[in-house]
This record gives structure tokens, C-alpha cells and sequence, in this order.
């Protein structure tokens, strides 16, 4: 056995990685990080002198968990008030190490791998994302070799088929992010009008626990027509900016609305028109966003009316 210390400093060397494979297959973070606890209880009770690859063994063993959970995880997305957005993930500005994984699976990808089967997830991400063998895939879901590259065939078509062809992202992404919220903020219609492709989305994920809507809003004049309503409302206050952010890989800003409701928004824009709006409001998703607010580098307060 790897003296403890060892055994400590291997595991918490995997852990990034870890929590990020576990984040990509369940779309929440807490989740994620209850799964590679999991992974080091089970890690911790093996005789490490057994073990030929360490990484390896730790990606599969948290695969074969985010699977088990995914099992429960579905059962209570089917119960899920309104639509289902995965936990945002706000990106801290600078290189890291991960830049290459943030790059490739935006929120808009991440949207895609919910509609695929869990071992197709699982098989996609493994090895177009995380670079891992197919052989290595199969040992970690217990199909063979050949099975797993149709699994991951069939994402990747998916995958494909949802990826926006002419993304947008950067300094050009983060200004038509601001431009969409002063529109918002304003009320100005015909300024949200020149920013929204005609086939445009928004979701808007309040999980029961705040005002959201119940469906998908197809289309851009029945988005505008959301926010005139929303701007004809009597409010407590005006809408605010906290920060512009990255949120999986999309730009997009953290607010707080007329009513006090901490929010993000992650925008997908392709040939300078947002095609898809991404809002979390349910409290429950956005404690690190809290936390962050609170902490951050930048010292900007969340305040306390969320």
C-alpha cells in the first residue's frame, strides 16, 4: 500500500479532473463533488499496490458512479419544474489548465448530452473530451471496444447537429452580453429586437423556487413580448448588473432582478445575434455563485436580497 500521505496527494492530483468528468456527466457542481468523495472513500480502501494506473482507475470509478446516480437523477428531472438547466459553472478569467475542456463543452453542449442515454454521455465524453482509449472506455462501463465507439459515433452526431456553426464568443460575446442586459435593464424593445436571431430561445430555470417560465419561449417576438410584460410589472427596484462572466463557456453576467432575485445569464451567439438565452434563478443552483460574489477577486457583494 502507498503510505497514506501518498495515497492523499495522488488522489487530490486526480481530483480537478475528476470533478470536472463528474460535472460534465450530472451538470451540477455539488453534485459532482459528492461523487469524488465517493470515489476517494472507495480509493482510500483499495491496496494501491493492485492499482497499474491510477488515473485510470479513478476516471472509471467516477464514471461507474456518475452512472448510478444519473439512474435517480432522471427519475427526479421528470418531476423538475419548468426546464432543467445544468448548475452554472462561472469560469475565472485567465489560462488554467482546463481551457481546452471549457472550449469544447459550452452550456449549449451540455443542453445536447441531456438528451443522450447515460452510457452515450459517458463514451462521448470520456474519449472526445477527456482523451480517454476506447479500450479504457469500455473497461469503464462494461461494454466492449466496439460498442463503445458506436455509443460515442452516435453522440458525436447529436452533439454535432446542436453545436452552433458560427459560435461567437470573447470581447464580442461579452459586449453583446452587456447590450442585451441594458436593453433588459432599459426596456428598450427595439434594442433587444437588433440583438435576437428571429428563431431565438430562452429558457429560464426557477426550479419551483422562483419565478420562471414553465416552457421554453420559441422565437424572437414572443421573447419580446415576455419582456415587455416583464417590464410593464410594478418592481421593488431596478435590474442589476453584479458582473460580467463566462458561464460554461458562454458569455453572459450575473444579476440580480427587479424583485431581488439573484440570477445568471449565459448566451449562445452565433454571427453577432443571440440564438439561445440561459437563465438560473433556482437558489438551490447558485450557492456558488454566492460565494463567489462574495469572494471573488474582484470584493463585489451579492447583497442580501436574494
Amino acid at each position: 500500500m502507498l503510505p497514506r500521505t501518498d495515497q492523499t496527494a495522488s488522489f487530490d492530483r486526480e481530483r480537478p479532473r475528476l470533478v470536472r468528468i463528474a460535472y460534465r456527466m450530472l451538470g451540477s457542481l455539488a453534485e459532482a463533488e459528492d461523487v469524488v468523495q465517493d470515489a476517494w472513500l472507495r480509493w482510500s480502501k483499495v491496496n494501491q499496490a493492485e492499482i497499474r494506473d491510477s488515473s485510470a482507475f479513478l476516471a472509471r470509478t467516477v464514471t461507474r458512479l456518475c452512472l448510478d446516480h444519473l439512474k435517480s437523477a432522471r427519475v427526479r428531472r421528470e418531476a423538475y419544474v419548468g426546464p432543467w438547466l445544468p448548475e452554472p459553472l462561472i469560469e475565472q478569467a485567465g489560462p488554467s489548465e482546463d481551457a481546452a475542456d471549457i472550449e469544447d463543452v459550452t452550456l449549449t453542449l451540455m443542453m445536447a448530452l441531456e438528451r443522450l442515454s447515460p452510457l452515450e454521455r459517458a463514451a462521448f465524453l470520456l474519449h472526445d473530451v477527456f482523451d480517454v482509449p476506447f479500450d479504457d472506455v469500455a473497461r469503464t462501463i462494461d461494454r466492449d471496444t466496439a460498442a463503445c465507439r458506436q455509443l460515442a459515433a452516435r453522440a458525436r452526431a447529436h452533439v454535432r447537429s446542436q453545436r452552433p456553426r458560427y459560435p461567437l464568443a470573447g470581447e464580442q460575446g461579452a459586449a453583446i452580453a452587456h447590450a442585451f442586459f441594458a436593453a433588459s435593464a432599459s426596456g428598450d424593445l427595439n434594442q433587444l429586437r437588433t440583438l435576437l436571431a428571429e428563431d431565438a430561445v430562452a429558457y429560464s430555470d426557477g426550479g419551483g423556487r422562483k419565478p420562471a417560465t414553465l416552457n421554453p419561449i420559441y422565437g424572437r417576438d414572443k421573447i419580446i413580448r415576455l419582456f415587455a410584460g416583464l417590464a410593464a410589472k410594478p418592481a421593488d427596484g431596478p435590474l442589476q448588473w453584479l458582473r460580467a462572466a463566462t458561464i460554461d463557456g458562454l458569455p453572459g453576467f450575473i444579476s440580480i432582478d427587479r424583485w431581488g432575485t439573484l440570477q445568471t445569464t449565459a448566451l449562445a451567439i452565433e454571427k453577432a445575434e443571440i440564438v439561445t438565452i440561459y437563465t438560473v434563478r433556482n437558489p438551490d443552483k447558485l450557492q456558488r455563485v454566492r460565494e463567489l460574489l462574495t469572494d471573488g477577486p474582484d470584493g463585489q457583494q451579492a447583497g442580501t436580497r436574494h
